[in-house]
């Protein structure tokens, strides 16, 4: 899943304005969905008047329409929950996105690299926008790369879907010193066609159905997922087999640059052995 943000001074209907373009180009290319973020919502002010008692509550439509409203989801989670269901996804007012961003009337407030920087939402030059788009990072979950695999072609023939997640740990043990977080950059280009070498080498292996790796780049805090690998296979040997070996052959064969950021210091990986 794509991720794009919609962020500036501009009025709340020149946004809106703006979302409803994005959307409709990029809902001709695939699924869409939209995360917009109030910060009145926090106080009350903008929340629905019909809520029901629990934290969660889903309003769902006999054609499949549903509307929810409820407490205690991040940016984060509510990305997370697009990416198994959703090509694209766009945020609308956060100021400060990992992801790429669209400022409409500026200042670009917290925002590197943005995508583009305009006055008026007629004035996206929304072709240019979905290209640069596609080549940024995508947002990939466990979730969203298992629903992948799971929509393979010879899905019907998997008895075994087999995964693994590598995590930024804060410290190996109790007296080391902690982890804020990990930096990785890739070797452009290249990385990515390695990374799409050994998944298509794996997939061919005898009982393998479909394999799928990724690595997230840029800054990844402690705790968080940095790496999946994923494999559909007729039967568990191959399955588990074939995730150890994916692991293995990213670490080693995928240009990433490691920076590591404790609470004392900051170095790369490879500065020490």
């Amino acid at each position: 899943m794509y991720v794009l943000g919609i962020t500036g001074d501009a009025p709340t209907d020149s946004r809106n304005q703006a979302v409803d373009r994005v959307a409709d180009r990029l809902g001709q290319a695939g699924r869409v969905g939209v995360v917009r973020y109030d910060a009145t919502i926090a106080d009350g002010a903008a929340s629905r008047p019909e809520r029901h008692g629990g934290d969660v509550t889903y309003e769902l439509g006999a054609d499949g329409d549903w509307a929810a409203t409820g407490t205690g989801l991040s940016v984060r989670d509510a990305l997370d929950g697009l990416a198994s269901d959703c090509d694209y996804a766009i945020v609308d007012g956060v100021d400060r996105l990992a992801q790429p961003q669209v400022v409409i009337g500026g200042p670009a407030r917290g925002v590197n690299d943005p995508l583009a920087i305009v006055e008026h939402p007629r004035d996206l030059d929304l072709e240019t926008i979905v290209d640069a788009l596609h080549e940024r990072e995508s947002y990939e979950t466990l979730a969203s790369l298992v629903e992948t695999v799971t929509n393979a072609s010879e899905a019907d023939r998997a008895g075994a879907i087999a995964t693994f997640t590598g995590r930024v740990r804060a410290r190996d043990g109790p007296d080391d010193v902690r982890t804020k977080h990990l930096e990785f950059e890739k070797y452009d280009g290249f990385a990515d066609e390695q990374l799409v070498a050994i998944e298509s080498d794996l997939a061919r292996r005898d009982g393998v159905l479909a394999v799928e790796l990724h690595h997230r780049t840029g800054i990844v805090p402690a705790g968080e997922d940095i790496v999946f690998v994923v494999v559909l296979a007729g039967h568990r040997r191959e399955a588990f087999r074939t995730v150890e070996d994916g692991i293995n052959r990213l670490k080693d064969e995928v240009p990433l640059f490691k920076k590591e950021v404790t609470v004392d210091d900051e170095f790369w990986a490879h500065e020490r052995r």
